[in-house]
């Protein structure tokens, strides 16, 4: 009976990480030294991008220009990943951008695969309370 715990364990464990490798590394990187050229290679060809009180759908390019507007003014200084999950054709991730004047802002990731490459659909970033 042990045994049979334990491979059903380590089966639902093998099944949950290979559904969170679908967010690649990357993304995470760009985010936490602010390069928006790097994260809008993960980008959609639409992307819905709300940061702040703006909200909208853009074109990669624009939404790369969004982003870049909001780095410029907030200077990344770390970001943490809190959570993932998803299922593998839809994946989320939730994290904590940190910037250099001390603010925090929650930030949500959208991520569906297309074609076999994971693309990001929807970012909100949100300044904590």
């Amino acid at each position: 009976m042990k045994n049979i715990r334990l491979i059903l364990t380590a089966l639902a464990m093998l099944i949950t990480f290979s559904a969170f490798s679908a967010i690649p590394p990357k993304v995470f990187d760009a985010m936490k030294v602010g390069n928006s050229t790097e994260l809008s290679k993960y980008f959609n060809n639409s992307v819905e991008v709300a940061i702040l009180e703006t909200e909208s759908v853009y074109s990669r390019q624009q939404a790369e220009q969004v982003v870049k507007n909001f780095f410029e003014k907030n200077s990344p200084k770390n970001f943490t990943l809190l959570h993932q999950g998803g299922k593998s054709e839809a994946q989320y991730a939730i994290g904590t951008l940190e910037v250099a004047n001390g603010k925090k802002f929650r930030v949500y990731f959208l991520v569906k695969e297309q074609s076999g490459t994971p693309l990001i659909h929807q970012l909100r970033i949100e300044e904590e309370q």
